[in-house]
């Protein structure tokens, strides 16, 4: 019998079941593992076993692992939960199915397998015509290796682990968008006690998944903020930027996670930020004009008074 079929007919065991099955029980159970009427010895049976297990697991099959105690003594079982393998009926709409089908045809997700995509349009409702299944795609999206499992952790709310510029965060995560070319998550970081929002390409490493149902949503979850400064694959140099009195509980208001280094007898704040692109810097500046300095590094200072410049000699020019 081939391995296919084998795991074919374990998974409809422990789905069909309505106790969970010992390993003893799954090999009369299923076809195609060793047994010893035919002089194969327990050994090889229990390697065949844990190889299937987790070939399914690897392909996002839960199989759960309990203890039952109807036996003398008590003993492992396995079981795969329906609510947690099965994908329920989402209501859809004809014209919803369309909708999607069509985003899933013109958009290409990169690193994800086109059977994958295929098997989960099916589930929803069927697969897209012929017409639309040949279209080229028009854009595509990336998919960071951590996306899948950070998925799963908003979805079951699951504290996620993982090393985000080279320190360990440990995340509950609350909602995942698409902006901008990037992926984002948004949650509370339990070490900063804070919301904060994380760029997934900025991950490394793995993401380790917690225990499922851990922690409650909050009633209003904010989206991710982009600062203009912080966008960009650029190396991080901390600014230094004074901010005037008069505007600076609006400038806070409007973002109060910006980290204030120094608060003036005036009222005047010092803010640090972590600067990627100096043209975002630049930006920022601009929207406050004379009320607001570059403190350090005279590299930024400089460079936002040579653009200034440009333009004073820029209209010179014009005039002459």
């Amino acid at each position: 019998m081939a391995r296919v079929e084998r795991l074919l007919n374990l998974v409809a065991a422990l789905i069909d079941t309505t106790t969970p099955l010992t390993a003893e029980q799954i090999r009369i159970r299923v076809p195609g593992y060793p047994n010893a009427e035919s002089g194969q010895s327990d050994a090889a049976f229990h390697r065949a076993f844990e190889r299937d297990k987790e070939s399914l697991r690897e392909v996002g099959i839960p199989i759960e692992t309990v203890e039952v105690h109807h036996f003398e003594q008590p003993r492992a079982a396995y079981t795969i939960i329906r609510d947690s393998y099965e994908l329920p009926d989402l209501g859809l709409e004809l014209e919803e199915l369309a909708a999607l089908h069509l985003a899933a045809t013109m958009i290409q997700a990169e690193g994800l397998d086109p059977d994958d995509l295929e098997e989960g349009l099916r589930k929803l409702g069927g697969l897209a015509s012929a017409a639309a299944a040949s279209a080229a795609p028009v854009g595509a999206v990336p998919m960071p290796p951590q996306l899948l499992t950070l998925f799963a952790c908003t979805l079951e709310r699951r504290v996620a682990s993982f090393e985000y510029e080279g320190a360990p965060r440990q995340v509950q995560p609350y909602r995942l968008e698409y902006r901008r070319g990037h992926w984002y998550m948004t949650g509370f970081d339990l070490d900063r006690e804070a919301q904060r929002s994380f760029r997934l390409d900025r991950l490394t490493g793995p993401v380790d998944s917690g225990a499922a149902d851990s922690y409650a949503l909050p009633e209003v979850i904010e989206g991710v903020l982009l600062r203009q400064w912080e966008i960009g694959a650029g190396e991080v140099r901390l600014a230094r930027v004074l901010i005037d009195s008069e505007i600076a509980p609006a400038v806070l208001a409007e973002d109060p996670d910006l980290r204030v280094a120094e608060t003036r007898t005036d009222g005047s704040l010092v803010l640090e930020l972590d600067v990627r692109n100096p043209g975002g810097l630049r930006s920022f500046m601009m929207n406050f004009l004379d009320r607001a300095e570059i403190l350090s590094p005279a590299e930024f200072r400089d460079d936002l008074v040579s653009w200034l410049s440009s333009f004073v000699t820029s209209e010179a020019e014009r005039s002459a």
